[in-house]
């Protein structure tokens, strides 16, 4: 299944514009920002999907009772571009434990790149939701290479794919790639095209250089 949400009218639809913004694309900490709280939305818009449980809670006047999560999500990211997008998803599942992978770009002289996984850090998955956070999926490979690396941990019982742009031959892509049936893709906007270069047009740039600076 996948959810674009800027196919409905929201204040969402702001956040992924001033994403592509050349002009506010110069504030680096407006473009965390953003995507911080593009993160919050999707954890938000996720959270309906999942198991709850009734408690009771004690108020100074009585007792109440309210739906809780049943267990806590993994939160997982793709290095390092999908840093803040995973802080905005741990401000709502702020319980939750979190696994890192280091993923990135390694080209050729005839103008290809192979994706190399170099660094996993997870807790064990077996059983677990885990939302996999890559702000641009652009072909796709990263996030189906990062999912097969981290399945070391174990098998989630469900995986949430979160990105604020993807192509649609990334979206393609994963969908016809990924190692399990079990998993749902939440995107802030689907673009048409990808250069010969595997970049993302309109897109809106290198999200890791926006973010954190230009990398040698």
């Amino acid at each position: 299944m996948i959810h674009v949400l800027t196919e409905q009218n929201s204040i969402f639809n702001q956040f992924i514009a001033e994403l592509r913004d050349v002009t506010i694309q110069k504030d680096s900490m407006r473009f965390r920002r953003n995507l911080e709280r593009i993160g919050e939305i999707m954890g938000y818009e996720i959270s309906k999907t999942m198991e709850y449980v009734k408690k009771e809670t004690t108020t100074p006047l009585g007792v109440s009772e309210t739906n809780h999560l049943v267990s806590q999500p993994v939160i997982g990211t793709i290095l390092r571009a999908g840093l803040p997008m995973h802080n905005g998803i741990l401000n709502y599942f702020d319980q939750a434990q979190n696994a890192f992978i280091s993923a990135y770009r390694r080209h050729h002289k005839n103008n290809t790149f192979d994706i190399n996984i170099e660094y996993v850090a997870s807790p064990i998955l077996d059983d677990k939701i885990l939302i996999l956070c890559d702000p641009m999926i652009a072909t796709g490979n990263s996030v189906v290479l990062a999912y097969k690396s981290i399945l070391a941990k174990g098998t989630p019982k469900h995986v949430h794919i979160v990105s604020a742009i993807s192509s649609k031959e990334g979206i393609d892509f994963v969908r016809t790639n990924m190692p399990t049936k079990n998993f749902t893709i939440w995107c802030g906007a689907i673009d048409e095209e990808l250069t010969a270069h595997s970049y993302i047009v309109p897109g809106l740039g290198d999200a890791g250089d926006l973010a954190f600076g230009e990398k040698i």
